[in-house]
């Protein structure tokens, strides 16, 4: 079986806003957009996987079943970032985490995602 790591779809009541949060919160690039129903993003245009941002007009109503967790190389990083991204419209959650070396946040349709502390590799 040979499978290959397309994209994550993430349901949003306004995919082209969400979508260009995600970009300008990444970096990365669009690679497809309706400008109504859908927006894709990937890390460089030829690069997977990506996120394609989909309409459901269904606001969300519960913690999230999958999230996406990105690691900066350090801890100085960590805090810029987490510091970075929620200048940018992101906000601090508590899911239950407790004291733990990542921090929990949601973007602006309050999908949760975590920026992670230092690997200890």
């Amino acid at each position: 079986m040979s499978l290959k790591w397309e994209q994550v779809i993430v349901h949003a009541q306004d995919p082209v806003a969400l979508g260009r949060w995600w970009a300008e919160a990444l970096g990365w690039v669009v690679v497809h957009t309706d400008d109504v129903n859908e927006f894709e993003i990937r890390p460089e245009a030829d690069r997977t996987p990506g996120l394609d941002f989909v309409r459901l007009d269904e606001p969300k109503q519960a913690k999230s079943r999958l999230h996406l967790d990105f690691r900066p190389d350090s801890q100085a990083d960590q805090d810029a970032e987490v510091a970075r991204l929620i200048a940018h419209g992101a906000r601090r959650v508590d899911v239950g985490q407790g004291d733990r070396p990542w921090v929990v946040l949601a973007d602006p349709e309050d999908n949760e995602f975590c920026v992670l502390g230092p690997s200890s590799e």
